[in-house]
């Protein structure tokens, strides 16, 4: 039985804002009249500030290494929650930015896309609180329905609507294999908490469950992120969603699945519950790990296409944060910290990245090859200058925030099991090379090619403070 105690509301903060107002904003679109939906962005934004602000407040109050258990343990309060749910926050305050621009120059201007918007992210803010495996889809489902829908919002576009299509069915698949795991472990355990899974875990009676619970949840997260071989839909959905939907999936949506997963394989399933070397979760999701840092390189240099080339990228990304999750897991003391660095970093360059993609664009026509980048850089110095340190940021070049990111995660992994994981951080290294090849291509044809023809850019006040 969950005991309620109302001080817990304190707590979460910024959970109820982002509710509350994405509840209003969907409600208040069923009564806006007019095409401005200037004052839904504001509103929009103000809600994903104040939540953030909530987020860092809440922050402070609390000691290093505290956890206060909430809503019957089913959420906690803790620093690393906070940190997350801030970046969590602000990138959905970013992705708010970026849109207008977009639906007016792709006819897409639909006033709930805000308020549905908001609601996905109070799905993000409870992973990153959650304390119990059913927090944990309920997170995932509040927040990928809300992407569901928005994927979907361009309803002129066919790729729009097969990339949305695609994905929902991705997603079902990954909440069956999500649901049978946690009943799988839950069966082995007694219990869905977390902490009390870790506990429990290792004095059960049937750790055959517990390992093909453990295996369930590696897929399910699996095609959350878009891991290899879980990862197919990721290509087709990014390119086919609206811009800012594709931002919001490739940092805030792979953010937020990378957060649940440091709840369960770091705290219910970490330790030596089930140990690196054995049929436990750690062995296939190390080779998993290699795997998709490497597929997702090697498919992004075959790419012309550069929102297909950036879901590679991210499908690339995915691997390295897998890297961070296993020696989380298998007891890095630095991991976590890392994980949460390596995230912010990479949110904040996937949102540069795609701003630059969507400012590009004009017209109702987005400039997706990179041939249609030649020549950027002499007329629109300022665009190129900031896709430029994105795409170094996405290679690990020092000194970005992508370089510290990837060191503090290998790091992390080297510490864990006398050094067993150095093979997989050579692979780390040896991919974050090759990558700077692709990115270079766009860099190359931005400064060092002439323009095919003249750019016409987005120009929105929005759009150019996210740049």
């Amino acid at each position: 039985m969950i005991n309620f105690n109302v001080a817990d509301l304190g707590w979460l903060a910024p959970f109820l804002i982002l509710a509350i107002v994405g509840m209003l904003l969907v409600l208040a679109e069923a009564f806006f009249k007019g095409t401005d939906r200037t004052a839904l962005v504001g509103l929009t934004v103000a809600g994903s500030l104040a939540a953030a602000i909530a987020a860092i407040v809440l922050y402070r109050q609390l000691p290093a290494g505290a956890s206060i258990p909430l809503m019957g343990e089913m959420l906690v309060a803790d620093r690393t929650g906070y940190v997350l749910t801030a970046l969590f926050c602000v990138v959905t305050a970013l992705t708010a930015l970026m849109s207008p621009a977009h639906q007016r120059a792709h006819e897409w201007q639909m006033g709930e896309f805000y308020g549905i918007l908001l609601l996905s992210a109070s799905g993000m803010v409870m992973l990153a609180q959650a304390a119990n495996l059913v927090t944990i889809f309920l997170g995932i489902e509040t927040m990928s329905i809300g992407v569901y829908v928005m994927c979907a919002m361009r309803r002129r576009s066919r790729r729009g609507n097969e990339a949305a299509m695609k994905y929902f069915l991705i997603g079902a698949f990954a909440t069956g294999f999500l649901m049978y795991g946690m009943a799988l472990i839950y069966g082995a355990a007694g219990t869905t908490s977390l902490v009390k899974l870790q506990a429990a875990l290792p004095l059960t009676q049937n750790p055959g469950l517990v390992v093909a619970g453990a295996f369930l949840l590696v897929v399910a997260f699996g095609f959350k992120i878009a891991a290899v071989p879980f990862h197919m839909w990721a290509p087709d959905a990014y390119e086919g969603a609206p811009t800012p939907v594709t931002a919001f999936m490739a940092a805030a949506v792979k953010a937020a699945a990378i957060a649940a997963m440091m709840r369960v394989f770091g705290i219910a399933l970490g330790g030596e519950i089930i140990p690196y070397g054995t049929l436990g979760w750690a062995s296939p999701m190390v080779v998993i790990a290699a795997i998709t840092i490497t597929i997702g390189n090697i498919s992004a240099v075959r790419q012309d296409n550069i929102k297909r080339m950036l879901a590679y990228s991210s499908i690339s990304h995915a691997g390295v944060l897998l890297v961070g999750i296993c020696a989380l897991g298998l007891g890095s003391p630095t991991a976590n910290a890392g994980l949460v660095y390596y995230l912010i970093a990479y949110s904040f360059t996937t949102m540069g990245a795609f701003a630059v993609v969507s400012y590009v664009g004009s017209r109702g026509r987005e400039r997706l090859l990179v041939d249609d980048w030649a020549g950027l850089g002499a007329q629109y110095p300022g665009a190129a200058l900031a896709m430029t340190i994105c795409l170094l940021s996405f290679g690990g070049v020092p000194p970005t925030g992508g370089f510290f990111g990837k060191f503090y995660v290998f790091k992390s992994a080297m510490e864990v099991y006398d050094g067993q994981l150095l093979w997989l951080v050579a692979v780390g290294v040896v991919n974050s090379a090759i990558s700077i090849y692709y990115y270079l291509r766009i860099v190359t044809a931005m400064y060092f090619r002439e323009a095919n023809q003249p750019f016409a850019p987005t120009r929105s006040p929005g759009l150019l403070f996210v740049i």
